[in-house]
């Protein structure tokens, strides 16, 4: 009999989760689950990375509500639990065991040489050895799933390498297949601007959160930095933070007919605050349907941590099978 294909991603529970989030992360899941059918030989797994969390947040029972937080969205957001699997990272413990295990086969320099620790050490984060690690702490929660595939975006391409490279050198040392290699998948999510035009992050402050409703979000939309180009002047939507996000909401009629009124003159194009406006709009559309289920979800908390019990039964019992294999192929017997 043939194994189904695999898919694995995670997101981590570091903060509200903003447009950014949901464009390159959530709404990429759902519509993988939906492409699977939950059938068809392939199988969806969504975990939530509340280890990985640790290097940043430092309040116990800020992190449990994050980490619900996030369940609640991708539930709201159309996640599953009957076509995919969605759990907590730290209802795996086997992943922390392998962890140490790829350690000793894992050259400092590849870890030195990681783009996202490099970067964070430029933004002066402190260099504390979780941050140091963390590259092999996601090898594990990629490995120990038994995974085929691994969706991500282009900032994430070298940690999925770093866990192939890991996992070879583990199998080659100790001279058994331990380990099955994935391949990565770039997904189609856009570039997600934020409110001053940088990427959107929420180590920025420049975010628009998912849940964000009323006085807020119009704060958040009302205050998306422009130029100061009038409103009868012509202007490029595609260099425009307020068109480059209404067209991620819009359909492909909408976002052409206000990328004409940005490039008209006179009384026929757009000011930004009329643009602005019609951004809100679509984002009350587009998120209003999941704010009402995800304060359904919120009212009854008993079933999220039911669907993330169930998952991580699943994934658990993927992560030993792993692990009993690694430790057979290391003596650990």
């Amino acid at each position: 009999m043939v194994s189904p294909m695999r898919f694995l991603s995670g997101i981590q529970p570091s903060g509200n989760l903003h447009l950014g989030n949901y464009f390159g992360a959530v709404r990429e899941h759902v519509r993988s689950q939906d492409h699977s059918g939950g059938g068809g030989g392939v199988e969806s797994y969504y975990f939530i990375a509340d280890y990985h969390a640790l290097t940043t947040v430092r309040d116990a029972e800020r992190l449990r509500g994050l980490v619900r937080d996030v369940a609640i969205i991708y539930l709201a957001s159309g996640i599953d639990p009957a076509r995919s699997v969605l759990y907590r990272q730290s209802d795996v413990p086997e992943v922390c065991e392998l962890t140490w295990m790829l350690m000793t086969v894992t050259p400092m320099p590849m870890l030195e040489n990681a783009t996202s620790y490099k970067d964070k050490i430029a933004r002066g984060i402190t260099a504390d050895a979780g941050l140091f690690t963390y590259p092999v702490l996601m090898a594990a929660d990629i490995l120990c799933q038994d995974c085929d595939v691994v969706p991500v975006g282009k900032d994430q391409v070298q940690h999925v390498e770093m866990a192939r490279d890991i996992g070879q050198k583990f199998n080659r040392l100790f001279k058994s297949e331990v380990f099955k290699i994935p391949a990565y998948r770039l997904g189609s999510a856009p570039y997600v601007p934020g409110t001053d035009g940088a990427k959107m992050s929420k180590s920025y402050g420049n975010t628009i959160d998912i849940l964000a409703e009323g006085r807020a979000l119009e704060k958040s939309v009302m205050g998306i930095k422009t130029d100061s180009t009038p409103p009868d002047q012509p202007k490029d939507p595609e260099a425009n933070t307020v068109f480059q996000l209404y067209k991620m909401l819009a359909s492909p009629e909408e976002a052409d007919a206000m990328a004409a009124r940005f490039r008209a003159s006179g009384p026929a194009g757009i000011s930004y605050g009329q643009a602005k406006k019609d951004l809100l709009a679509k984002i009350e559309a587009h998120f209003a349907p999941i704010r009402e289920r995800a304060k359904a979800l919120s009212a009854d908390p008993a079933r999220v941590d039911a669907v993330l019990r169930d998952g991580a039964v699943k994934a658990r019992a993927n992560a030993r099978a792993v692990l009993d294999r690694a430790r057979k192929a290391c003596g650990l017997t």
